[in-house]
C-alpha cells in the first residue's frame, strides 16, 4: 500500500510542476464511414456551443483551439451527409485524437444547421434502448463507476439492496437471463467472484477508464446477440490515441489502478488497464464475514492494416481470492460462515475482430475464446488444519470458443445484416464433499461434456423513409447445438423480432417491437451425469422468451425526453428443479453455483409491466436521469396458479443527476426506491429433525408455501462531490463518493439454526429434534469511498 501511494505522490508531483492550464486545443479527423476517405470542409463544432468550432481541412483534419476543460461532445455536419453527434469526451491535457465518421446522405445536399441528438435509438431497437455516456460513466453517484451499479438509474432494473452484489435484475428477469458483449467479443460474465450458472458478484471486472460508451438494451434485442432472455449491455471501449501517449492513475477506496493508451506505430494504437483490490479491507471494516480481493487487467490493440482493412484484439483477465473472515463474531456471521466456501476464481476472454471496409458494404470476422475456473473450499468450522475436516473441495471449469462473420450492406434506405457463429462449449466439474452426518463418506463427482456443434445464423432487414420519420427492422435468428437431437433441429429454436416506429412530429412519436428469443441453459446443468455416467438433464430445452413492448416518446428541443414504455413476457421451456419445484432462473443471487441438479424443461413464468422515464440533459451544466417502474414477475406453480418469482419487487423507482458548478465542481445524487421482495417460510418441522438437519447442514423451506413473504421496502439515497483541477501536462480529480447516506437498514428474515443440543435425546432416533434457534439478518451501512485520480 505505501509503495503504491508513493507511486500515486510522485505522479502528483509531476502534474503540480506544470502551470494552470485555462483552455486546450481538440484535434481530430473526419472521416466518410463507408469509403473511409476524408471528408473536407466538415463543420465540427462543441455540442451547445455552436460558436466554437472548426472546419476539416482537405486531408479532413480540424483543430478547435482554446476549449475550456471539461466533458463535451462534438457535432459534425457537412453536405451530402447525416449529422453526427460523437460520444462524450474528457478535454483535458490527456485528450485523444478524436476520429468522427459521416454517413452519407443523399437527401441532405442543401445547406443543413447541426442538430445533436444525444437520445438515440436505432430501427432494429427503437424501444428498450439506452446510451450511456462518459459523464454518467465517470460521476455516478453511488455507482463508484462500476458499470453494473450505473444502469440501475435506468428502468426496469431493480438491484440488490444488501449493497454489495452486482445482480442485474432486468424487467422481472434473473441474474442469467443477460449477456455482455465488449466491442463485438462475448464476455460469460463483467463481475468477480461470479456465481457459476448465473451472474453477480461484488464489483465489475471492466474499468471504467477504458469504456468510451455503453448500449444497453432491455429489450427489442439485436439478431447479432444471443442468448438474451432479459437485456444485453453492450460496451464500446476507447480507441488508442494515435498522436500521443497518456496515463491515468486511481486510488480508492477498494482498488488501485493504472491505465494508458498511445500510439504502437504508425498505424497501431494500445489502450491497457491493471487494477489490484484492497477490497477486503473495506469488507472487514463494513463486518462482513468474506474478504474478496482481485486482480484484473485489460487490453485493446487496433492496427489499420490499410485504408479499408483494420484488425483488432482484445484481452480482458481477472484473478479472484474470497477468504472467509473467521474473527468476525456474531449469529449472523456465524450463520454465513457455517456454509460460504472459500472461493477462487480465474476468468480471461481473448479475441481478435478482422474488419473491412468495401463500399457499401463491411465484412468483419472474430474470434474469441471465454474461460473461467471456478474452486470452492469449505472445511468443517472453517479449521483447514485437519484433511479430516474437509467438506467440499470443488473445481469447475468453463471454457467456451466462437467463430463468428458478418456481413452489413448499406443500400439507400435499408440496411441488410447476415452473419453466422460456430462455437465448442467444453465443462469439467470434479466434486468431493462429505455427505452431511457421516464422517467418513464422501461423494467424489467427475464430469466432461464438449459440445462441438453449437451455432447460429442471423438476417435482420431495416428500412427507413425518405423523411426520416417512420423506421421498421425484421429479423430471424436461428439456433442449435449437438447437445441432443431435439436442440440439432434449428426451427425449434428459431427467434423472428419485428419492430416499428414512427414520428408523429418533431415532439412526439410511438414505438414497438415484438420478438422470439432463446438461451441454451447453463453448462452446469447440461453437464450433470448419474452415477452410471448418463446425462442426467439431457431432456433439456433451449429456454424461451416471447416479449412484446411498445411505447411512447416526447422530445424537447433534443434536450429533454419522457418516454413512457409497456412491456410483456411470456416464459416457457424453463428448466425446473425436481429437487425443490423450483424454476432455475430463479436462483443465482449468492455465491457458488447454479444449476448442478436434476431439471425438466416445464416451467413457465409470465413478467408485464410499465416504465416511465425522463432524461434531461444540458451540455456542460446537468444531467438527470428519472424512472418509475411497476411491474409483475410470476411463475406458474404445480397447481398451475402463478406465484411470485424471487425477482418480483413490484416497483422500483430511481432519481439521479449531476450538475456541474463553476471551478471544475460537480455534485450528483442518487435516491432509489425498491419495493421488498418475496421469500418462501421455513419449514420448522422438518428443520428440526436431527436425521434432516445432519442430511443438509441448513434449514428446509416450506416450499408449499414458496415466495408467500415478503420483505419491507426499501430507499436508498447516495451522494457524490467532485472537484477537477487541469493543469498543461496533466489532471487531478478529487472526488469522495457516499453510498447509503442514510444508512438505511435491509430487514431480511431471520435464519433458522440448530443449536446442536438434541431436545429429545430418549425419542427413537427419526424422531429425535434439536432445539432451534433464530438469528436475525439485517444489512445496511455508509460505505464512504475517496478517490483520487491523476491522468497525465
Amino acid at each position: 500500500m505505501g509503495k503504491r501511494l508513493l507511486l500515486l505522490l510522485l505522479s502528483i508531483g509531476c502534474c503540480l510542476a506544470g502551470f494552470a492550464a485555462e483552455s486546450y486545443t481538440l484535434r481530430g479527423r473526419v472521416i466518410d464511414r463507408l469509403t473511409r476517405r476524408p471528408v473536407a470542409y466538415a463543420a465540427v463544432v462543441l455540442d451547445g456551443q455552436g460558436d466554437k468550432g472548426a472546419s476539416t481541412d482537405s486531408t479532413g483534419r480540424f483543430a478547435i483551439e482554446r476549449v475550456r476543460p471539461g466533458i463535451y461532445r462534438l457535432a459534425a455536419s457537412c453536405i451530402g451527409y447525416r449529422n453526427t453527434l460523437t460520444p462524450e469526451y474528457v478535454v483535458s491535457a490527456a485528450t485523444p485524437f478524436i476520429e468522427i465518421e459521416l454517413v452519407e446522405d443523399a437527401a441532405q445536399l442543401d445547406a443543413v444547421t447541426v442538430t445533436p441528438t444525444p437520445f438515440r435509438r436505432t430501427a432494429e431497437s427503437p424501444v428498450g434502448l439506452q446510451v450511456i455516456g462518459l459523464r454518467e460513466i465517470e460521476k455516478s453517484p453511488g455507482a463508484n463507476r462500476d458499470v453494473s451499479r450505473i444502469v440501475r438509474s435506468y428502468p426496469g432494473v431493480s438491484f440488490s439492496p444488501v449493497g454489495y452484489r452486482n445482480d442485474l435484475i432486468v424487467r422481472g428477469g434473473g441474474p442469467s437471463e443477460n449477456v455482455f458483449y465488449m466491442d463485438g467479443i462475448e464476455i460469460p460474465n463483467i463481475n468477480h467472484f461470479a456465481t457459476q450458472g448465473a451472474s453477480g458478484g461484488p464489483v465489475s471486472i471492466v474499468n471504467a477508464d477504458l469504456v468510451r460508451e455503453i448500449s444497453f438494451y432491455t429489450g427489442a434485442f439485436p439478431a447479432d446477440r444471443a442468448g438474451a432472455l432479459s437485456s444485453v449491455l453492450d460496451f464500446r471501449l476507447r480507441d488508442g490515441d494515435p498522436e500521443k501517449h497518456s496515463f491515468k492513475a486511481t486510488l480508492g477506496a477498494s482498488e488501485v489502478s493504472l491505465s494508458g493508451n498511445g500510439p504502437l506505430s504508425e498505424r497501431t494504437t494500445y489502450l491497457f488497464s491493471v487494477r489490484q483490490s484492497y477490497l477486503q479491507l473495506l469488507f472487514k471494516m463494513l463486518g462482513l464475514p468474506f474478504l474478496p480481493n482481485y486482480i484484473d487487467a485489460q487490453v485493446k490493440i487496433k492496427s489499420k492494416l490499410s485504408a479499408r482493412d483494420e484488425l483488432t484484439v482484445l484481452g480482458l483477465t481477472g484473478i479472484d481470492n474470497m477468504r472467509l473472515n473467521t474473527d468476525e463474531k456474531g449469529e449472523e456471521a456465524e450463520y454465513l460462515l457455517s456454509y460460504l466456501p472459500r472461493i477462487r476464481q480465474e476468468t480471461f476472454t481473448v479475441g481478435a475482430v478482422y474488419r473491412h471496409y468495401a463500399g457499401q458494404h463491411t465484412q468483419s470476422v472474430s474470434l474469441s475464446h471465454n474461460y473461467l475456473n471456478n474452486r470452492n473450499l469449505k472445511y468443517r468450522d472453517n479449521d483447514a488444519s485437519s484433511d479430516e475436516n474437509l467438506m467440499l473441495r470443488l473445481r469447475s471449469v468453463e471454457q467456451k470458443t466462437t467463430l463468428r462473420g458478418e456481413n452489413r450492406s448499406w443500400l439507400g434506405r435499408w440496411t441488410l445484416t447476415e452473419g453466422v457463429e460456430l462455437n465448442y462449449r467444453r465443462y469439467t466439474n470434479r466434486t468431493l464433499q462429505r455427505l452431511y452426518g457421516r464422517e467418513t463418506d464422501f461423494s467424489d463427482y467427475d464430469t466432461r461434456l464438449g459440445i462441438a456443434g453449437g451455432w447460429g445464423l442471423f438476417f435482420t432487414a431495416a428500412y427507413e423513409s425518405s423523411d426520416k420519420r417512420f423506421t421498421a427492422s425484421a429479423g430471424l435468428r436461428a439456433d442449435g447445438c449437438d447437445y441432443s437431437a431435439r436442440m440439432r433441429q434449428f426451427w425449434r429454436q428459431l427467434s423472428p423480432r419485428l419492430s416499428l416506429a414512427y414520428a408523429l412530429g418533431d415532439a412526439w412519436s410511438v414505438k414497438g417491437s415484438a420478438g422470439i428469443y432463446h438461451q441454451l441453459p447453463p453448462l452446469t446443468a447440461l453437464g450433470l451425469r448419474d452415477n452410471d455416467g448418463a446425462w442426467v438433464n439431457r431432456s433439456l430445452r433451449y429456454m424461451r422468451v416471447k416479449a412484446l413492448s411498445a411505447g411512447i416518446d416526447w422530445r424537447l428541443r433534443d434536450r429533454l425526453i419522457v418516454s413512457l414504455e409497456g412491456f410483456r413476457k411470456g416464459y416457457d421451456r424453463i428448466p425446473l428443479s425436481l429437487a425443490d419445484g423450483i424454476p432455475l432462473v430463479c436462483k443465482g443471487d449468492d455465491y457458488g453455483t447454479v444449476g448442478a441438479e436434476p431439471l425438466v424443461s416445464t416451467a413457465e413464468g409470465r413478467a408485464y409491466g410499465a416504465e416511465l422515464t425522463a432524461r434531461w440533459q444540458i451540455p456542460g451544466k446537468i444531467n438527470l436521469v428519472g424512472s418509475a417502474t411497476l411491474f409483475r414477475s410470476e411463475y406458474r406453480n404445480g397447481q398451475g396458479r402463478y406465484v411470485p418469482s424471487a425477482w418480483d419487487n413490484r416497483y422500483v423507482v430511481n432519481l439521479s443527476g449531476t450538475y456541474d458548478l463553476p471551478r471544475s465542481w460537480s455534485v450528483g445524487a442518487r435516491l432509489s426506491w425498491i419495493g421488498g421482495a418475496p421469500y418462501t417460510p421455513y419449514d420448522e418441522a422438518k428443520s428440526s429433525l436431527v436425521s434432516a438437519w445432519d442430511a443438509q447442514g441448513r434449514p428446509y423451506y416450506d416450499y408449499a408455501r414458496y415466495n408467500t413473504e415478503r420483505l419491507a421496502a426499501f430507499g436508498q439515497l447516495d451522494l457524490r462531490i467532485d472537484k477537477t483541477f487541469y493543469f498543461r501536462r496533466c489532471m487531478l480529480g478529487l472526488y469522495i463518493d457516499l453510498q447509503n447516506v442514510t444508512a438505511s437498514r435491509l430487514e431480511r428474515p431471520d435464519v433458522l439454526m440448530s443449536t446442536g443440543v438434541i431436545a429429545n435425546p430418549a425419542a427413537p432416533a427419526d424422531e429425535q429434534r434439536y432445539l432451534m434457534k433464530y438469528i436475525g439478518q439485517s444489512s445496511g451501512t455508509l460505505i464512504p469511498t475517496l478517490g483520487v485520480t491523476v491522468e497525465f
